[in-house]
């Protein structure tokens, strides 16, 4: 670190300096003004512009961080005080002239330790609560940014750069070193290929006597567009009723920074991290995230090998109100089955009564696959499921779900099943198949009487434990064909399985779900529920089978929280509490680890 007259220069950032520094990083650069050093980031200009703070400060450690993209000069106060930034510096430096913080109260022989954390866990909650407009403004600030992934455009892939670049500047404030690590090119279905914005691998902390614990999340979004429905812009975070609506609010710009915001509580008031913490954030995760797992087997040995706990807060609860732990998802096995007479569609008063159409061949196939009540018709596809347990069918029983509720805000008639047990069970313990489209068929407006010459049916099975991909795979294949064989049909058949993600499922009884349940009784007042994912998040397995670490979802957003659809939300009240949440989790793995 550079230390000039004027402004502090942040070169590296280790273990020790970042402890002490990370005050003038947020707080104290209201005294001191602040120049962030500039980073040849992608090989390019530097995307963080340099800025100083103009305002004098009330309070010594506020903790909030500018805005990332603001350019401000030095106010009089400031400029007063910046020629003794070298004598402030030393007068911040605890006795022995060394550059970690001094001892908190909690560290002190003579303290209760729950005492200690929980009187730490007061302040902690009060500065949050002080600081929730700011950290209110950060969210508007990243959901400003449309990072979609999902649409291979050269604009927002520059949008999703600059994502990353906001990311690791918060990143690199709270003081922890950071790296973008470049992942390649994704290529795309023309042959072109755009780049992929950079893996930020970040760390704050290696003390071996503490835990590591290693948080993933992502910074890209769906895409969306007002005139799809959104009540307002969708990349202008709007506040209505405590309801912050924009793209990314809950998926998972949010949650990233309520992260963020934990560490940063710490560190404003000047109190040691009671674990260690890793980051890994990626711009990808709605595209599939390719090249990630390569990513992670490279870094097993290296970023990695000291984590023993990993972090995803991805998902929603099951309630509106009631937090919620998650220790399973579903997989899935993504199938296509093509039925093709020729290339050329037919006429169907020239053709219509002489051939095999290929469209009705495909409606008795993937007529063949479910009944109307929902179970799957392919022979054997139910015995490998893992058979429910007591224990297991005690905890769907406590969880707090209304029924009627939950159907009248999904806006459906009616559900397959009549109990809360059944319907949680359906959803997340059981397999469930779907059919999701037909490509090649006549989908416009108007009436074409058109033989398609070629269709292909897609649709998908959520695998539970034990369900055994290849297993799936060639039941799928026999029963289609045993089906396609019954229908003498002189049309060719091909069946894919285009994807397979396997489930995942956690053990409840390991140190960080005792430790997640431990602090939302304390945050929240209440038990958690213990819930599953319907849907697929490969990230989570990818992390148990590489790593071979415990893996935690900690969700923080609402059960209408409306991920990846219109009106996209995050409430104030999950926003800021679930920055708390993180704060308290991060003392109560501390006391575990002991």
């Amino acid at each position: 670190m550079g230390v000039s007259a004027g402004h502090l220069r942040f070169f590296s950032v280790g273990r020790g300096i970042a402890l002490s520094t990370a005050g003038l990083c947020t707080g104290h650069s209201r005294l001191l003004g602040w120049h962030k050093a500039g980073s040849d980031f992608w090989g390019g200009p530097d995307p963080w512009p340099d800025w100083r703070v103009s305002k004098g400060s009330q309070e010594p450690f506020p903790g909030d961080v500018p805005p990332d993209n603001a350019f401000l000069r030095p106010s009089r106060q400031t400029r007063g005080v910046e020629k003794a930034a070298p004598l402030l510096l030393l007068l911040l430096l605890p006795r022995g002239g060394g550059m970690s913080p001094s001892p908190s109260p909690a560290s002190s022989p003579a303290s209760s330790p729950s005492l200690a954390s929980a009187s730490l866990l007061r302040r902690l909650s009060r500065h949050i609560d002080r600081h929730q407009d700011e950290f209110v403004q950060t969210l508007r600030e990243w959901v400003a940014v449309e990072s979609d992934s999902i649409q291979p455009m050269p604009r927002l892939r520059q949008e999703l750069l600059r994502m990353m670049a906001l990311a690791a500047d918060r990143l690199r404030c709270l003081g922890a070193s950071v790296e973008a690590v470049d992942v390649g090119s994704q290529k795309l279905p023309d042959g072109d290929a755009l780049p992929m914005p950079p893996v930020l691998l970040a760390e704050l902390g290696s003390d071996p006597q503490k835990a590591t614990v290693c948080f993933y999340g992502h910074l890209d979004v769906q895409p969306a567009r007002q005139e799809d429905g959104w009540l307002a812009d969708p990349y202008a975070l709007t506040e209505v009723d405590g309801k912050l609506y924009g793209r990314g609010a809950t998926d998972n710009k949010g949650p990233v920074l309520a992260w963020i915001n934990a560490v940063g509580a710490f560190r404003a008031l000047q109190e040691d991290l009671p674990v260690n913490i890793k980051f890994i954030v990626e711009g990808m995760e709605e595209a599939g995230s390719p090249a990630l797992e390569e990513l992670i087997r490279r870094e097993k040995d290296r970023f990695f090998s000291g984590v023993d706990y990993i972090v995803i807060s991805d998902n929603l609860w099951i309630s509106q109100r009631k937090p919620a732990l998650i220790y399973g998802t579903r997989g899935n096995s993504y199938f296509t089955v093509e039925v093709k007479c020729r290339d050329q569609d037919f006429h169907s008063g020239t053709f219509g009564g002489i051939l095999n159409e290929p469209m009705a061949d495909l409606v008795a196939l993937l007529g063949s696959l479910v009944d109307a009540s929902g179970r799957i018709l392919v022979p054997g596809i139910y015995d490998h499921v893992a058979p429910v347990t007591d224990e297991e069918r005690e905890m769907y029983e406590a969880i707090d779900l209304d029924l009627e509720e939950y159907r009248s805000s999904s806006r459906v008639k009616k559900f397959l099943f009549d109990t809360k047990e059944e319907v949680l069970m359906h959803l997340w313990r059981y397999p469930s198949l779907s059919i999701h489209g037909v490509e090649g068929a006549f989908d416009k407006p108007g009436a074409k009487t058109v033989i398609p010459g070629r269709v292909t049916g897609k649709f998908s099975i959520r695998l539970v434990p034990h369900m055994n991909l290849p297993v799936v795979e060639r039941q799928v294949k026999q029963h289609l064909q045993h089906i396609f064989s019954k229908r003498n049909s002189s049309n060719q058949m091909t069946v894919s399985m285009v994807l397979g993600l396997h489930p995942w499922v956690a053990d409840v009884r390991e140190n960080q779900y005792r430790a997640a349940r431990r602090a939302i009784k304390t945050v929240f007042g209440t038990e958690p529920d213990m819930i599953r994912d319907g849907s697929t998040i490969p990230i989570a397995k990818i992390f148990q089978d590489v790593i071979q670490k415990s893996v935690l979802m900690l969700p923080l957003g609402a059960v209408d929280d409306g991920e990846h659809s219109q009106n996209e939300k995050i409430n104030r009240w999950n926003y800021i509490e679930g920055s708390k949440l993180f704060a308290a989790f991060f003392l109560e793995m501390a006391k575990l680890h002991e």
